[in-house]
Protein backbone atom coordinates (compact mmCIF):
# COMPACT_ATOMS: atom_id res chain seq x y z
CA UNK A 1 0.00 0.00 0.00
CA UNK A 2 2.70 2.47 0.99
CA UNK A 3 4.63 1.85 -2.24
CA UNK A 4 1.61 3.05 -4.18
CA UNK A 5 1.34 6.10 -1.90
CA UNK A 6 4.97 6.90 -2.70
CA UNK A 7 4.04 7.03 -6.37
CA UNK A 8 1.08 9.28 -5.53
CA UNK A 9 3.35 11.62 -3.58
CA UNK A 10 5.80 11.77 -6.48
CA UNK A 11 2.98 12.61 -8.90
CA UNK A 12 1.67 15.25 -6.50
CA UNK A 13 5.12 16.88 -6.33
CA UNK A 14 5.38 16.86 -10.13
CA UNK A 15 1.94 18.48 -10.41
CA UNK A 16 2.91 21.12 -7.83
CA UNK A 17 5.75 22.19 -10.12
CA UNK A 18 3.60 22.11 -13.26
CA UNK A 19 0.75 24.25 -11.90
CA UNK A 20 3.33 26.92 -11.07
CA UNK A 21 4.78 26.90 -14.60
CA UNK A 22 3.85 30.16 -16.42
CA UNK A 23 3.46 28.33 -19.75
CA UNK A 24 0.92 25.94 -18.24
CA UNK A 25 -0.87 28.74 -16.38
CA UNK A 26 -1.32 30.46 -19.75
CA UNK A 27 -3.24 27.40 -20.99
CA UNK A 28 -6.41 27.80 -18.91
CA UNK A 29 -7.97 24.44 -19.82
CA UNK A 30 -4.78 22.46 -19.09
CA UNK A 31 -4.13 24.38 -15.88
CA UNK A 32 -7.68 23.68 -14.61
CA UNK A 33 -7.31 19.95 -15.34
CA UNK A 34 -3.95 19.79 -13.54
CA UNK A 35 -5.31 21.78 -10.59
CA UNK A 36 -8.23 19.37 -10.28
CA UNK A 37 -5.87 16.39 -10.27
CA UNK A 38 -3.56 18.15 -7.82
CA UNK A 39 -6.45 18.85 -5.43
CA UNK A 40 -7.58 15.22 -5.58
CA UNK A 41 -4.10 13.94 -4.65
CA UNK A 42 -3.33 16.56 -2.02
CA UNK A 43 -5.09 14.94 1.00
CA UNK A 44 -3.23 11.66 0.39
CA UNK A 45 0.16 13.32 -0.18
CA UNK A 46 -0.08 15.52 2.92
CA UNK A 47 -1.29 12.65 5.11
CA UNK A 48 1.58 10.49 3.82
CA UNK A 49 4.08 13.22 4.76
CA UNK A 50 2.56 13.31 8.24
CA UNK A 51 2.92 9.52 8.43
CA UNK A 52 6.59 9.64 7.40
CA UNK A 53 7.32 12.41 9.90
CA UNK A 54 5.84 10.25 12.65
CA UNK A 55 8.00 7.29 11.60
CA UNK A 56 11.07 9.52 11.75
CA UNK A 57 10.07 10.70 15.22
CA UNK A 58 9.62 7.10 16.34
CA UNK A 59 13.15 6.21 15.24
CA UNK A 60 14.64 9.29 16.90
CA UNK A 61 12.90 8.51 20.21
CA UNK A 62 14.11 4.90 20.10
CA UNK A 63 17.68 6.09 19.51
CA UNK A 64 17.44 8.47 22.45
CA UNK A 65 16.11 5.70 24.67
CA UNK A 66 19.21 3.65 23.87
CA UNK A 67 21.54 6.53 24.68
CA UNK A 68 20.04 7.96 27.89
CA UNK A 69 20.61 6.55 31.37
CA UNK A 70 18.39 8.97 33.28
CA UNK A 71 15.38 6.84 34.31
CA UNK A 72 13.02 9.81 34.73
CA UNK A 73 13.91 11.11 31.25
CA UNK A 74 13.55 7.59 29.80
CA UNK A 75 10.08 7.36 31.34
CA UNK A 76 9.10 10.57 29.50
CA UNK A 77 10.56 9.21 26.26
CA UNK A 78 8.62 5.96 26.64
CA UNK A 79 5.41 7.92 27.12
CA UNK A 80 6.20 10.00 24.02
CA UNK A 81 7.01 6.81 22.09
CA UNK A 82 3.67 5.26 23.05
CA UNK A 83 1.82 8.38 21.86
CA UNK A 84 3.81 8.40 18.61
CA UNK A 85 3.07 4.74 17.90
CA UNK A 86 -0.65 5.38 18.48
CA UNK A 87 -0.49 8.37 16.11
CA UNK A 88 1.25 6.20 13.48
CA UNK A 89 -1.50 3.57 13.70
CA UNK A 90 -4.22 6.21 13.47
CA UNK A 91 -2.57 7.94 10.51
CA UNK A 92 -2.11 4.61 8.71
CA UNK A 93 -5.86 3.93 9.05
CA UNK A 94 -6.64 7.41 7.75
CA UNK A 95 -4.39 6.75 4.76
CA UNK A 96 -6.22 3.49 4.04
CA UNK A 97 -9.52 5.37 4.02
CA UNK A 98 -8.11 8.04 1.69
CA UNK A 99 -6.96 5.30 -0.69
CA UNK A 100 -10.41 3.69 -0.92
CA UNK A 101 -11.93 4.08 -4.41
CA UNK A 102 -13.98 7.25 -4.60
CA UNK A 103 -17.65 7.04 -5.54
CA UNK A 104 -17.80 9.09 -8.77
CA UNK A 105 -21.29 10.27 -7.83
CA UNK A 106 -20.43 11.64 -4.38
CA UNK A 107 -20.20 15.29 -5.41
CA UNK A 108 -23.40 15.24 -7.46
CA UNK A 109 -26.85 16.63 -6.76
CA UNK A 110 -29.46 13.99 -5.95
CA UNK A 111 -33.03 13.21 -6.88
CA UNK A 112 -34.98 11.75 -3.94
CA UNK A 113 -38.19 9.79 -4.41
CA UNK A 114 -40.45 9.11 -1.41
CA UNK A 115 -43.49 6.84 -1.69
CA UNK A 116 -46.05 5.74 0.85
CA UNK A 117 -45.90 1.95 1.26
CA UNK A 118 -47.83 -0.39 3.55
CA UNK A 119 -50.22 1.46 5.83
CA UNK A 120 -52.47 3.45 3.50
CA UNK A 121 -53.14 7.05 4.59
CA UNK A 122 -50.78 6.74 7.57
CA UNK A 123 -47.93 5.73 5.25
CA UNK A 124 -48.63 8.74 3.03
CA UNK A 125 -48.66 11.06 6.05
CA UNK A 126 -45.28 9.70 7.15
CA UNK A 127 -43.96 10.17 3.59
CA UNK A 128 -44.73 13.86 4.16
CA UNK A 129 -42.87 13.73 7.48
CA UNK A 130 -39.79 12.25 5.77
CA UNK A 131 -39.92 14.90 3.04
CA UNK A 132 -39.91 17.57 5.75
CA UNK A 133 -37.03 15.78 7.52
CA UNK A 134 -34.86 15.76 4.39
CA UNK A 135 -35.79 19.36 3.57
CA UNK A 136 -34.76 20.46 7.08
CA UNK A 137 -31.54 18.45 6.82
CA UNK A 138 -30.80 20.11 3.48
CA UNK A 139 -31.20 23.54 5.08
CA UNK A 140 -28.76 22.57 7.86
CA UNK A 141 -26.22 21.25 5.33
CA UNK A 142 -26.46 24.27 3.05
CA UNK A 143 -28.25 22.38 0.26
CA UNK A 144 -31.19 23.63 -1.77
CA UNK A 145 -34.32 21.52 -2.37
CA UNK A 146 -36.66 21.73 -5.33
CA UNK A 147 -39.85 19.70 -5.73
CA UNK A 148 -39.97 18.03 -9.14
CA UNK A 149 -43.32 16.26 -8.92
CA UNK A 150 -45.77 15.50 -6.12
CA UNK A 151 -48.94 13.44 -5.64
CA UNK A 152 -50.59 14.51 -2.35
CA UNK A 153 -52.25 11.94 -0.08
CA UNK A 154 -55.99 12.10 0.62
CA UNK A 155 -55.43 12.65 4.37
CA UNK A 156 -52.18 14.63 4.09
CA UNK A 157 -48.60 13.90 3.21
CA UNK A 158 -47.83 12.36 -0.17
CA UNK A 159 -48.60 9.21 -2.04
CA UNK A 160 -45.42 10.05 -3.90
CA UNK A 161 -43.08 13.02 -4.04
CA UNK A 162 -39.90 13.52 -6.06
CA UNK A 163 -37.51 16.37 -5.31
CA UNK A 164 -33.97 17.41 -6.08
CA UNK A 165 -31.36 18.27 -3.45
CA UNK A 166 -28.67 20.55 -4.88
CA UNK A 167 -25.26 21.07 -3.34
CA UNK A 168 -21.69 19.78 -3.47
CA UNK A 169 -21.55 16.40 -1.79
CA UNK A 170 -25.33 15.96 -1.57
CA UNK A 171 -25.15 12.39 -2.88
CA UNK A 172 -22.32 11.44 -0.50
CA UNK A 173 -24.51 12.45 2.47
CA UNK A 174 -27.87 11.08 1.32
CA UNK A 175 -27.04 7.94 -0.68
CA UNK A 176 -27.53 5.63 2.30
CA UNK A 177 -31.14 6.77 2.75
CA UNK A 178 -32.37 4.43 -0.01
CA UNK A 179 -34.56 1.69 1.40
CA UNK A 180 -37.68 0.93 3.40
CA UNK A 181 -38.32 3.22 6.37
CA UNK A 182 -40.67 1.84 9.04
CA UNK A 183 -42.74 3.99 11.40
CA UNK A 184 -44.42 2.81 14.59
CA UNK A 185 -46.92 5.24 16.11
CA UNK A 186 -50.59 5.87 16.93
CA UNK A 187 -52.15 7.46 13.83
CA UNK A 188 -54.27 10.58 14.25
CA UNK A 189 -57.18 8.64 12.75
CA UNK A 190 -56.85 5.82 15.34
CA UNK A 191 -59.58 6.19 17.99
CA UNK A 192 -58.51 3.17 20.04
CA UNK A 193 -54.97 4.41 20.69
CA UNK A 194 -53.37 1.39 19.05
CA UNK A 195 -49.85 1.60 17.62
CA UNK A 196 -49.74 1.01 13.88
CA UNK A 197 -46.74 0.01 11.77
CA UNK A 198 -46.43 1.58 8.33
CA UNK A 199 -43.68 1.78 5.74
CA UNK A 200 -42.35 4.36 3.31
CA UNK A 201 -39.87 3.69 0.53
CA UNK A 202 -37.06 6.12 -0.29
CA UNK A 203 -34.88 6.06 -3.40
CA UNK A 204 -31.87 8.33 -3.83
CA UNK A 205 -30.61 8.84 -7.39
CA UNK A 206 -27.51 10.78 -8.41
CA UNK A 207 -28.45 13.51 -10.87
CA UNK A 208 -27.48 12.33 -14.31
CA UNK A 209 -25.84 14.67 -16.76
CA UNK A 210 -25.99 14.34 -20.52
CA UNK A 211 -22.46 12.95 -20.51
CA UNK A 212 -23.62 10.16 -18.16
CA UNK A 213 -26.61 8.94 -20.15
CA UNK A 214 -27.16 8.65 -23.87
CA UNK A 215 -30.88 9.07 -24.38
CA UNK A 216 -32.29 8.30 -27.84
CA UNK A 217 -35.48 10.33 -28.53
CA UNK A 218 -36.81 7.28 -30.42
CA UNK A 219 -36.92 5.36 -27.13
CA UNK A 220 -39.50 7.58 -25.41
CA UNK A 221 -42.58 9.65 -26.12
CA UNK A 222 -44.63 12.31 -24.36
CA UNK A 223 -48.38 12.47 -23.81
CA UNK A 224 -49.94 15.75 -22.73
CA UNK A 225 -53.01 16.21 -20.57
CA UNK A 226 -54.76 18.82 -18.45
CA UNK A 227 -53.20 19.26 -15.01
CA UNK A 228 -55.35 18.63 -11.93
CA UNK A 229 -55.17 20.08 -8.43
CA UNK A 230 -53.37 23.20 -7.26
CA UNK A 231 -50.85 24.78 -9.52
CA UNK A 232 -51.71 28.41 -9.96
CA UNK A 233 -53.95 30.35 -12.29
CA UNK A 234 -54.58 28.78 -15.71
CA UNK A 235 -52.81 25.52 -14.85
CA UNK A 236 -56.09 23.60 -15.12
CA UNK A 237 -57.19 25.22 -18.37
CA UNK A 238 -54.36 24.17 -20.66
CA UNK A 239 -52.72 20.87 -21.59
CA UNK A 240 -49.56 21.68 -19.62
CA UNK A 241 -49.08 18.33 -17.83
CA UNK A 242 -46.94 15.67 -19.47
CA UNK A 243 -46.49 11.94 -19.19
CA UNK A 244 -43.18 10.51 -20.39
CA UNK A 245 -42.95 6.81 -21.29
CA UNK A 246 -39.57 5.14 -21.82
CA UNK A 247 -40.17 2.07 -23.97
CA UNK A 248 -37.03 -0.04 -23.28
CA UNK A 249 -37.51 0.04 -19.49
CA UNK A 250 -41.23 0.74 -19.13
CA UNK A 251 -40.50 3.74 -16.89
CA UNK A 252 -43.41 6.21 -16.80
CA UNK A 253 -43.03 9.71 -15.35
CA UNK A 254 -45.77 12.33 -14.96
CA UNK A 255 -45.09 16.01 -14.33
CA UNK A 256 -47.72 18.69 -13.88
CA UNK A 257 -46.33 21.09 -11.29
CA UNK A 258 -45.15 23.73 -13.76
CA UNK A 259 -47.43 26.00 -15.77
CA UNK A 260 -45.71 25.36 -19.08
CA UNK A 261 -45.56 22.10 -20.97
CA UNK A 262 -41.91 22.75 -21.83
CA UNK A 263 -40.85 23.05 -18.18
CA UNK A 264 -42.74 19.88 -17.26
CA UNK A 265 -40.99 18.06 -20.11
CA UNK A 266 -37.59 19.24 -18.87
CA UNK A 267 -38.33 17.96 -15.38
CA UNK A 268 -39.56 14.60 -16.67
CA UNK A 269 -36.44 14.12 -18.80
CA UNK A 270 -34.19 15.02 -15.86
CA UNK A 271 -35.89 12.38 -13.69
CA UNK A 272 -35.71 9.79 -16.49
CA UNK A 273 -31.99 10.33 -17.09
CA UNK A 274 -31.25 9.93 -13.39
CA UNK A 275 -33.33 6.75 -13.23
CA UNK A 276 -31.53 5.26 -16.24
CA UNK A 277 -28.16 6.25 -14.80
CA UNK A 278 -29.05 4.61 -11.49
CA UNK A 279 -30.21 1.44 -13.25
CA UNK A 280 -26.83 1.20 -14.98
CA UNK A 281 -25.02 1.84 -11.70
CA UNK A 282 -27.09 -0.85 -9.96
CA UNK A 283 -26.30 -3.31 -12.74
CA UNK A 284 -22.57 -2.70 -12.35
CA UNK A 285 -22.85 -2.93 -8.57
CA UNK A 286 -24.69 -6.25 -8.83
CA UNK A 287 -21.91 -7.66 -10.98
CA UNK A 288 -19.29 -6.52 -8.44
CA UNK A 289 -21.27 -7.95 -5.52
CA UNK A 290 -21.65 -11.32 -7.21
CA UNK A 291 -17.91 -11.51 -7.60
CA UNK A 292 -17.36 -10.45 -3.98
CA UNK A 293 -18.75 -13.51 -2.26
CA UNK A 294 -22.34 -12.80 -3.25
CA UNK A 295 -22.54 -9.74 -1.01
CA UNK A 296 -25.75 -7.72 -1.11
CA UNK A 297 -25.32 -4.20 -2.46
CA UNK A 298 -28.05 -1.90 -3.68
CA UNK A 299 -30.54 -4.79 -3.44
CA UNK A 300 -30.98 -3.80 0.21
CA UNK A 301 -33.40 -1.16 -0.99
CA UNK A 302 -36.17 -3.73 -0.62
CA UNK A 303 -35.35 -4.38 3.05
CA UNK A 304 -36.19 -2.43 6.22
CA UNK A 305 -33.28 -0.12 6.92
CA UNK A 306 -34.61 2.12 9.70
CA UNK A 307 -37.37 2.24 12.30
CA UNK A 308 -38.93 5.41 13.73
CA UNK A 309 -40.67 4.53 17.03
CA UNK A 310 -42.77 7.42 18.32
CA UNK A 311 -43.83 6.02 21.74
CA UNK A 312 -40.17 5.51 22.71
CA UNK A 313 -38.88 8.65 20.90
CA UNK A 314 -36.44 6.22 19.26
CA UNK A 315 -34.74 5.87 15.87
CA UNK A 316 -32.90 2.65 15.02
CA UNK A 317 -30.84 2.15 11.88
CA UNK A 318 -30.66 -1.60 11.36
CA UNK A 319 -27.60 -1.52 9.08
CA UNK A 320 -25.11 0.02 11.48
CA UNK A 321 -26.91 -0.98 14.70
CA UNK A 322 -27.29 2.63 15.86
CA UNK A 323 -30.16 3.52 18.23
CA UNK A 324 -30.78 7.08 19.42
CA UNK A 325 -33.59 8.35 21.62
CA UNK A 326 -34.26 11.74 20.06
CA UNK A 327 -36.70 11.00 17.27
CA UNK A 328 -38.12 14.52 17.46
CA UNK A 329 -34.72 16.05 16.61
CA UNK A 330 -34.07 13.56 13.80
CA UNK A 331 -37.41 14.36 12.17
CA UNK A 332 -36.43 18.03 12.40
CA UNK A 333 -33.41 17.35 10.16
CA UNK A 334 -30.75 16.34 12.71
CA UNK A 335 -29.45 13.40 10.66
CA UNK A 336 -25.69 13.88 10.92
CA UNK A 337 -25.07 11.27 13.64
CA UNK A 338 -26.93 8.60 11.66
CA UNK A 339 -25.30 9.53 8.35
CA UNK A 340 -21.80 9.68 9.89
CA UNK A 341 -22.27 6.20 11.41
CA UNK A 342 -23.42 4.81 8.05
CA UNK A 343 -20.41 6.32 6.28
CA UNK A 344 -18.08 4.83 8.92
CA UNK A 345 -19.73 1.41 8.59
CA UNK A 346 -19.42 1.56 4.80
CA UNK A 347 -15.73 2.45 5.03
CA UNK A 348 -15.11 -0.38 7.50
CA UNK A 349 -16.76 -2.82 5.12
CA UNK A 350 -14.66 -1.61 2.20
CA UNK A 351 -11.48 -1.76 4.27
CA UNK A 352 -12.33 -5.36 5.14
CA UNK A 353 -12.80 -6.19 1.46
CA UNK A 354 -9.39 -4.73 0.56
CA UNK A 355 -7.55 -6.39 3.46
Amino acid sequence: MFESIGEIEKKYNDLTLKIGDPDIIADNALWRDLMKEHSALEPIALKYREYKDLLTSEEEIKEMLGEKNDEDFKALLKEELSETVSAIEKTAEELKILLLPKDPNDEKNVIVEIRGGAGGDEANIFAGDLFRMYSKYGERAGFKSEILTANPGDMGGFKEITFMVKGKGAYSRLKFESGVHRVQRVPETESGGRIHTSTVTVAVLPEAEEVDVKLDPKDYHFDVFRASGNGGQCVNTTDSAVRLTHHPTGIVISCQDEKSQRMNKEKALKILMSKLYKLEQDKKQAEIDEERHRQVGTGMRNEKIRTYNYPQNRVTDHRCGLTIHRLDQVLNGDLDEIIDNLITADRSKKLGETA
